[in-house]
C-alpha cells in the first residue's frame, strides 16, 4: 500500500469519525444512532479493506 493511499484512508477515517461524533452529539447515544454509525462504517470501510488489504 502506497503512502498516498494510506494518507487517503486516514483522511477518510478521520472524516467518518468526525461525522459519527456529530451524529451522536446531535441525536444522542441510542441504539438507532449506533446502528447507523456501524452500518455506514461497514458500507465505507469493508470494500476498501477488500480492495487494498485483500488478495495481493
Amino acid at each position: 500500500m502506497g503512502k498516498s493511499k494510506l494518507i487517503g484512508m486516514t483522511v477518510l477515517a478521520l472524516v467518518w469519525l468526525w461525522l459519527v461524533w456529530m451524529l451522536l452529539q446531535a441525536g444522542g447515544i441510542n441504539l438507532k444512532n449506533i446502528l447507523v454509525a456501524a452500518m455506514t462504517g461497514i458500507i465505507i470501510f469493508v470494500p476498501l479493506y477488500k480492495k487494498y488489504f485483500g488478495k495481493q
